[in-house]
């Protein structure tokens, strides 16, 4: 039997571990505050107070204004609402919004495109280079003047790799464009500063960097046209409309809290157990391949093909001996078909299929490392060895 629980977590932009001053913060809420915030009477003014001391922590921590800080259910919804809700604002201006996105996007990006165009708009995939970075040129060139938004996240989840998000924000908004970025897998990992970057709206989502799951933010500039995509109440000022989960709220706003303070994690530390686990992996198993550029990349994060492998029965072996890693993003967990990020930086099918992606975290050690690296080399040889035996 498995153990019930992964002794060896190597899945860290999956979902990060609630730090426990988050889960201090939120249960607090849950017993000091438990009025609607947006009722009128003592209650609610106190829950209230919560929501909006969290709502200048997450913009504290952003570097944005209170008032840009707009509360959702996570990352899925952030994007959404700045996908569709900017080309339903154009829609309803009498326009047929066109909207950029990259095709190296997260699927609430993706999805979202093919729902503007499902609603009589058009979309525009940018395509990526083999090294996973999206080219501002190649954005730019499909620009036109109907377009109404472009969307490039600022960090892969599968490759860790950043994207040029400075660049292209700067040639997107000179031509008059919202300039959105799914940031989910940024935050905390490097700096982000709203208020410097030519960016118009930005997603972020807290049980990734340490904050409870089903709490997120869409940071919107003043001044920026979008429709909710919910009816039925007033709440964040009309964009997100019903009752505040002011307890996931408050635990976001307290990772954003430790975040800004540098009290979540020691990226230094954990950068160099990234490299560690490739060094490894590397010296251990042939033919071993590194997806992504490394040069720009976020420090927890290692996407490794194992050619004459599986991908799913390598990741089953490495969760029998208790290690959690990912074969690909995990809104797609059980899904047969190939990572769709993999694909468009080039690699085949079959490479695709044959990935692993590590992402490590608070917590993890080089004990860590080193046995994910035995197990994985032991489990890759194994894996190999029954492929040879039956061609």
């Amino acid at each position: 039997m498995p153990p019930a629980r992964p002794s060896t977590y190597l899945d860290y932009n999956a979902t990060t571990p609630p730090h426990p001053a988050v889960v201090e913060a939120m249960a607090r809420a849950l017993r000091e505050t438990p009025g609607n915030p947006s009722s009128a009477h003592a209650e609610g003014r106190k829950a209230r107070a919560v929501v909006e001391k969290a709502r200048e922590h997450v913009a504290a921590f952003l570097r944005a204004k209170a008032e840009d800080v707009t509360f959702t259910s996570g990352g899925t919804e952030a994007d959404n609402l700045a996908v569709i809700g900017a080309a339903r604002a154009a829609a309803r201006a009498g326009k047929r919004p066109h909207v950029v996105v990259s095709a190296i996007e997260h699927s609430a990006v993706l999805s979202a495109a093919e729902q503007v165009e499902r609603e009589g708009g058009t979309a525009t995939r940018a395509p990526v280079g083999r090294g996973g970075r999206v080219d501002p040129a190649a954005v730019e060139a499909a620009l036109r003047p109907e377009t109404v938004l472009v969307s490039v996240m600022a960090a892969n989840n599968e490759s860790g790799v950043l994207q040029p998000i400075a660049e292209i924000g700067a040639r997107v908004r000179a031509r008059g464009v919202l300039f959105h970025t799914d940031a989910v897998q940024l935050v905390a990992k490097a700096p982000f500063d709203f208020s410097a970057l030519p960016v118009d709206l930005a997603s972020i989502s807290g049980h990734k960097f340490y904050g409870p799951k089903g709490a997120g933010a869409l940071v919107v500039r003043r001044g920026v046209k979008f429709e909710s995509l919910q009816v039925g109440g007033s709440q964040e000022g009309g964009r997100r409309t019903g009752t505040e989960n002011v307890a996931g709220i408050a635990g976001l706003g307290e990772a954003c809290r430790l975040a800004a303070a540098g009290e979540l994690h020691d990226l230094a530390a954990i950068g160099r157990l990234r490299d560690r686990l490739w060094q490894g992996l590397a010296s251990r198993i042939p033919g071993v391949q590194r997806n992504g550029d490394p040069a720009h990349a976020v420090p927890n994060t290692l996407n490794v093909t194992f050619p004459g492998t599986d991908g799913e029965a390598l990741l089953l072996r490495l969760d029998l001996e208790g290690i959690a890693v990912s074969a690909g993003s995990a809104c797609h967990t059980g899904a047969a078909l190939p990572s769709h990020v993999l694909l468009a930086m080039g690699l085949t099918k079959a490479e695709a299929r044959s990935t692993l992606r590590y992402s490590l975290g608070q917590g993890n050690t080089e004990a860590d490392v080193d046995r994910a690296v035995e197990v994985t080399a032991d489990s890759v040889a194994a894996l190999r060895g029954l492929a040879a035996a039956a061609r």
